[in-house]
Formats: C-alpha cells, structure tokens, sequence
C-alpha cells in the first residue's frame, strides 16, 4: 500500500472528519498517531479499531506547550512523514456582538495550534527532504458564512499560510496542500436544528451532506505518492457548493 512503513500524526482526530481520516490513512498502510484533547475513551476506542500500532496522543494545541509536548510524543515513536491539521473549534454568532474571548479561544485552536504544528513538522520533514503537510480549512474561507466571522477568518488564514508555506518548502520535497469541507455528516452538524440542516443541504447543487469517508479519501491521495507533484493548492469538497 501506498504508506506503508510511514508515520501519520492526525490532529483532532476523535471527531467524525478525524477518524475517518484515521481509518483511510491506516487502511494505505500508515502507521497513525492520533491526537486527541478531551476524548481518551474514543481515542482508545479509536486506536483499537485502527489496531497497526495506532496510538492515542492527548495534548492541548491551544498552547506551545501543549504542541511541543505533542511532537516530542511523536519523535519517541519515529520519523514524522504526514501531518493532518484537522483539530478546530467553532464558536459561532454575529461579529457585532461577538466577544473578545469568542475570537481569540477560536484562534488558538484554528490558526495558531496550525501554525505551531506546521512549524514543528516543517523543521523535521526539511531535514529529511521528504513529507506532506495537509491543513483542513472549510468552504467558509472561500464563501464566508454569516455568524462565521471568527471561524471563516481562521481558515482563510489557514489556506494562505499553507500556500505560503508550500513555496517555502517546496525545495526540501515537502509538500503543504488545504482541503475545504464543505457540508458533512458529522455530530457537529447532527446537532443542528433540523431547519437548519434541510437549508444547508438545498444549497448544495448535490441536494445531500457529504460523508467523512467522501473528505478522507483526497487526505490519503494527498498523503501518498501519487500527489508528488501538488504543492501549495486548495481542494473544496462540498458537492458542487462553490462551483
């Protein structure tokens, strides 16, 4: 399979994007480490299911400490070569009433966790002269979202970061690539009011969520070597949503 023999350290990985792409990446042949913040039984349960020498890692990525603690966990287990930026937050409401709190928390977790992680990755995976680093942003950087502000700024910042970074690296044979989900199948989404959901979806030239396997699919292409050559790009999958 296409990464066997290689390390993946999967970051907000209990949630329903995460382990779907946790089960993809071990079914190429990955070994994961699937970090986690608040959840140790689904990551145990988690890592049971993946088996292949899955490990839970805890760590809070809202703080350097918490992320430097994260990356010396997984250099005890061996050479990092994937990296999924997948851990966020929402705290969702209108910008005019919008509290400091509820920007900056958000921020911690979206952008900045991102960009420490990247950072300690990038340092590893230049020395090696191989890797890939795929960051998760969402379709509300490309479209907005009302209510949205601080989440749609986040990942915005997240999708220019990683074009940067890939410009950066490019040379050392690392690769950093975005994905923009657009509307899954999640528990976060499962507890929208109904109304909501049946909104969201008419939006959706595909009329349907999509399904975590659907948005685990492009991390494991982008993973693997068959995306060598693509660096620096954003790939929206959203069923038609920003077409």
């Amino acid at each position: 399979m296409e990464l066997d023999g290689r390390i993946a350290l999967v970051t907000g990985a209990t949630g329903g994007l995460g382990a779907a792409i946790c089960r993809e990446l071990t079914s190429a042949g990955a070994q994961v480490l699937v970090s986690y913040r608040r959840s140790p039984d689904a990551a145990a349960t988690l890592c049971e299911e993946l088996g292949g020498g899955a490990q839970p890692i805890q760590a809070d990525l809202s703080t350097t400490e918490g992320v430097d603690a994260l990356f010396a966990a997984a250099d005890a287990v061996g050479d990092l070569d994937v990296l999924v930026n997948n851990a966020g937050i929402t705290r969702d409401g209108l910008m005019p009433r919008m509290s400091d709190a509820d920007w900056f928390e958000l921020m911690d977790v979206n952008l900045h966790a991102t960009f420490r992680a990247c950072r300690e990755a990038a340092q590893r995976m230049m020395m090696r002269r191989s890797g890939s680093i795929i960051n998760i942003a969402s379709i509300s950087a490309v479209r907005g979202n009302a209510g949205q502000a601080n989440y749609a700024a986040s990942k915005a910042a997240v999708v220019a970061m990683s074009r940067c970074l890939a410009k950066e690296l490019a040379r050392r044979k690392v690769r950093v690539n975005a994905v923009a989900p657009g509307f899954f199948d999640t528990p976060m989404t499962q507890a929208m009011p109904e109304r909501a959901i049946e909104i969201a979806v008419s939006q959706v030239p595909m009329r349907r969520m999509g399904q975590p396997e659907e948005l685990a699919g492009i991390v494991r292409f982008l993973a693997g070597p068959r995306a060598s050559y693509i660096t620096g790009q954003l790939f929206c999958v959203d069923g038609g949503l920003t077409a």
